[in-house]
């Protein structure tokens, strides 16, 4: 982090401005000179602010190259060189409202004008362009040439020529006339120019200003004549007689002689005026339809301006309202949700295009359903609690390179037909049912490997280890055969159908690139070798929520089969009050397959849930029912417990042991072949119970289950 400058040594300083100039004069040629900029506005504009400000406190250090006394950068050698009559300038900026009232009172001292005194100011867009000077002679074009150096810039005569708001010819002109302003590329015409770059398999351009920037500074004229650029005039160098008396009535005077001139621009009586144009502006920057960076403000009165005069690199009478570089204001045009390859739902809002930090900005996240109601994941409120609607002026911004958020809604200007948005329960990608989870932000989709958006990465999951494990069928094979139109495999039972499709086909797997006979042979037979699956790979292979290797065994251990895995969650769908955030324990003693599933010891309502919801979807399930009809699943195979007390039965722990942890507890008595229950029910038959055994002890007895403690237990199972 830097020093503040008052902390800074004399070498610090010597060392930093030479930093600082470096930096800059490579800022300077990437933005002018390469139409490339490597680095942002707001980052360009602190360099130059901690450069003045070093030099301001060690005035004796200031370098022959300061940045502070150039303007633009040296010319490209490849264009003709064209020396400004009246050298081209830059403007000061501000960056928030005291800065401009700081600005108005500096111009009154300057002219000793009190407060009271009238002062007027343009107040105008500024442009998001390349400058460009016009030199007219006897109402003919002349040359055209860029600002460069604001000395000496580039003769870009023919190609502009070619942008139809720069008359060649003019009538009633003074004889000597330089008009000065921005070429700049309409927001429709950037768009339509990076199709045409797509379609011709051409680089596009980041933004409206590298476009317009790299399209007048062609070398091939005719290159430039197939670009839309367009011209804005708003002031003028050399001038062989007066435009007008102020600011306002010269920008008459050059719409009267045919030029574009910005139809925004206000005057204003006073700063406050000004500075509520800016915010007028600001709020309208989306639908100018070309890119804008800030209001630039100019005393009106030509005669003033003359007093007031140039200061080495900038003009006393005008200063540069930029706006903050990372934020904008504009239209929520719709919200969109894309489905994530976890199934996470994702709202997406789709903006009138804005500019907002150099990038072109269209789209930006709305997290989740409480981000757009106006909460956060506590439930507390956002943005003052304002909801997020379709129609709505919304300000976005972001941050470096990290995607565009919403930041504030504007309900002055919210649209009286504009509704809450309603957040989908179902997949826009499957129809699948979308739910949200207790304790989780995000709705997600329960089609699984039906679902276009997970299925490939639930088909690769389908084939990784500790699932199918299909030898020769990597990822790298799924995306192939997921995007493939003659032998696609979009769900996993069509894994098992390769060999028959294939030999149906004309083109056969073994002739294409990447194969051979040996290596489709091979693949064959490596997924006949795994039409046999024991019931936890099967169901670890599904790609279930929450099921991971470890639950899809005490799944399988508990239900023995699949079918009776199958049934036991068709009942458990057959009672969605469980299914609920407000299920309880009513709700429970009344639906025994919720029951039964929540009783696996290390199973949750979490996982309960979403393996239930995800065998209840009707598609989800058609696919899943294909995909058996193609295997055959073992039954989870039992422990050998011949001669054991406890086979078969279901044990539940509760309390405090003592001579073992849970953990060994339970191991011991699956060993023995027995059911160990997280839960007491009608279907139990042994509760072991240890000191602090409490409402589980309680409902054994009201249910008549044998109990027994930590000792009875392990003479029973023989210590």
């Amino acid at each position: 982090m830097s020093k503040d400058v008052a902390e800074l040594s004399l070498e610090d300083a010597r060392a930093e401005l030479a930093q600082l100039a470096a930096k800059l004069n490579r800022a300077n040629d990437a933005y002018h000179t390469e139409d490339a900029p490597e680095i942002s506005d707001a980052e360009y504009d602190s360099l130059k602010r901690r450069n003045a400000a070093i030099e301001a406190a060690f005035p004796e250090l200031k370098r022959d190259d300061s940045p502070s006394d150039q303007i633009g950068a040296p010319v490209n050698e490849a264009f003709g060189k064209i020396t400004h009559a009246v050298r081209m300038m830059s403007l000061s900026n501000a960056f928030n409202d005291q800065d401009v009232l700081d600005f108005d009172a500096s111009i009154r001292r300057y002219l000793g004008l009190d407060d009271q005194s009238a002062l007027a100011y343009t107040a105008e867009p500024k442009i998001d362009g390349l400058s460009l000077s016009i030199r007219y002679e006897g109402g003919k074009l002349i040359y055209a040439a860029t600002r460069g150096d604001g000395s000496v810039g580039e003769d870009v005569t023919a190609n502009a020529r070619t942008i139809d708001d720069i008359p060649t010819e003019l009538t009633d002109a003074p004889d000597v006339l330089e008009v000065r302003g921005e070429v700049y590329m309409a927001h429709e015409d950037f768009e339509a120019l990076n199709a045409r770059q797509v379609e011709k398999g051409a680089k596009t351009f980041a933004n409206p200003r590298n476009a317009a920037a790299g399209s007048l500074r062609q070398l091939d004229p005719k290159i430039t004549a197939e670009r839309p650029l367009r011209y804005f005039a708003y002031a003028w160098g050399e001038v062989s007689e007066p435009l007008a008396d102020t600011q306002t009535g010269a920008l008459e005077r050059l719409k009267s002689l045919g030029f574009s001139t910005n139809p925004v621009t206000r005057t204003c009586a006073t700063p406050q005026d000004a500075l509520d144009h800016y915010s007028e502006i600001e709020q309208r920057r989306a639908t100018l339809g070309y890119d804008i960076d800030g209001v630039v403000y100019k005393v009106d009165d030509l005669a003033l301006q003359a007093r007031l005069g140039f200061r080495s690199t900038t003009p006393r009478w005008a200063i540069a309202h930029k706006f903050p570089a990372e934020l904008a204001w504009t239209r929520l045009e719709a919200i969109d949700i894309q489905v994530g390859r976890t199934g996470a739902l994702s709202p997406v809002a789709r903006l009138q295009p804005v500019t907002v930090g150099g990038v072109v900005v269209s789209n930006a996240t709305l997290h989740n359903q409480d981000y757009i109601e106006g909460r956060d994941n506590t439930g507390a409120a956002i943005r003052e609690g304002k909801d997020i609607r379709v129609g709505d002026w919304v300000q976005v911004y972001r941050a470096g390179d990290v995607i565009p958020k919403v930041a504030d809604v504007d309900l002055s200007k919210r649209p009286a037909d504009a509704e809450p948005y309603q957040f989908p329960t179902h997949c826009p990608e499957c129809g699948s049912e979308a739910i949200r989870e207790p304790g989780d932000a995000i709705h997600r989709c329960t089609g699984g490997l039906i679902c276009p958006a997970q299925a490939v990465e639930k088909l690769k999951h389908f084939v990784a280890r500790g699932a199918f494990d299909i030898e020769g069928l990597g990822a790298k094979q799924v995306e192939m055969f997921y995007n493939d139109d003659q032998l696609p495999v979009r769900e996993p039972s069509e894994i098992f159908t390769l060999a028959a499709r294939d030999a149906q086909n004309l083109s056969k797997l073994a002739n294409r690139d990447g194969w051979g006979t040996t290596s489709a042979s091979n693949l064959f037979q490596a997924i006949e070798d795994r039409r046999t699956i024991g019931l936890a790979q099967l169901i670890f292979s599904l790609g279930i929520r929450h099921v991971g290797d470890t639950s899809a065994k005490l799944l399988a251990r508990h239900f023995g089969t699949w079918e009776a895995f199958a049934d036991a969650m068709d009942a458990a769908a057959a009672e969605p009050a469980m299914q609920s955030e407000g299920a309880n324990k009513a709700d429970l003693a009344a639906s025994p397959a919720w029951q039964d599933l929540l009783g696996v010891d290390g199973v949750g309502a979490v996982m309960a849930n979403s393996v239930v919801t995800t065998m209840a979807q009707d598609r989800e399930r058609a696919s899943i029912d294909r995909l058996i009809s193609e295997l055959t699943v073992e039954a989870e195979a039992a422990p050998t417990t011949d001669g054991s007390p406890v086979a078969g039965k279901t044990v539940v722990f509760t309390g405090t042991l003592e001579r073992m942890t849970r953990a060994e507890a339970k191991a011991r008595a699956e060993a023995l072949g027995a059911k160990v229950s997280g839960s007491v029910s009608a279907k139990t038959d042994i509760v072991v119970a240890g000191p602090g055994a409490g409402s589980k002890a309680k409902k054994a007895q009201e249910l008549g289950i044998e109990m027994m403690d930590e000792d009875s237990w392990l003479d029973l199972i023989g210590g």
